[in-house]
């Protein structure tokens, strides 16, 4: 088994149930699983790459969205391996994941991998589509916009990304544009921004909000096996 530093949430949680002992360094923000025991190096825009270094890991986990090519660079320049992951859509989160394990030693797809897959494939899309703007920041107002993982997940959900098409994939639209975007349904995760009951809902005004676990809309690991269910309750009570 490899030893393996992530400075990916989601890939950190899915090589620490997948492979027990593999990890030795997380970011401060692999917060999944609630247990684990690796020494911290820093955030993932601003690892620490000289504590990395130390480490001597055999493996660096990283993805072209979360983590910043200087650092990425720095660290090769160390001689370390550098595994860079690039999820745009649910499939493409199956087989990143896949590459990712087998190259931290898995022998096997673990079986949380498995579950994933199959509750991904038996998804019966609602009917009726829904359209909806998803806030990710507030001050500025920052949404989803076009080729984003979030977005893959919420389609296949049945909702209609009101910016999917937008030319940025996390466009500043100011909140007098979202409103008159007259989305159906507004859905507001819990990170990157933490949206609450009181922090969110009270911009859009007499349009429904539905309040969702930032992990199951953006994480690409384990919480994939629920995400479906999980989701698709809070949209379902929302639209109601």
């Amino acid at each position: 088994m490899r030893r393996v530093v992530s400075l990916v949430p989601s890939l950190t949680e899915a090589v620490a149930l997948s492979l027990p002992g593999a990890l030795i360094g997380a970011t401060d923000w692999c917060s999944h699983p609630a247990d684990l025991d690796v020494v911290r190096i820093g955030g993932t825009k601003n690892p620490d790459v000289d504590s990395i270094v130390r480490l001597a890991p055999d493996l660096v986990l990283a993805n072209e969205e979360e983590n910043r090519e200087p650092d990425l660079t720095a660290l090769r320049a160390a001689g370390i391996e550098v595994l860079v992951t690039e999820v745009r859509d649910v499939p493409g989160a199956f087989s990143e994941l896949q590459r990712v394990l087998y190259a931290c030693g898995a022998q096997t797809r673990p079986r949380w991998l498995e579950e994933a897959e199959r509750a991904w494939a038996e998804l019966v899309v609602p009917a009726r589509r829904t359209t909806a703007v998803v806030p990710i920041w507030r001050r500025p107002w920052m949404v989803l916009g076009r080729d984003t993982f979030a977005g893959d997940v919420l389609a296949r959900l049945g909702v209609d990304n009101v910016y999917a098409h937008h030319e940025e994939r996390y466009p500043r639209v100011p909140l007098p544009e979202l409103e008159a975007a007259a989305p159906e349904l507004v859905i507001l995760p819990d990170e990157p921004y933490r949206f609450t009951a009181a922090d969110g809902p009270e911009a859009f005004e007499g349009v429904p909000c539905a309040l969702v676990d930032g992990r199951l809309l953006t994480w690409y690991g384990p919480s994939l096996a629920q995400a479906p269910r999980l989701l698709g309750e809070a949209l379902r009570a929302a639209r109601r």
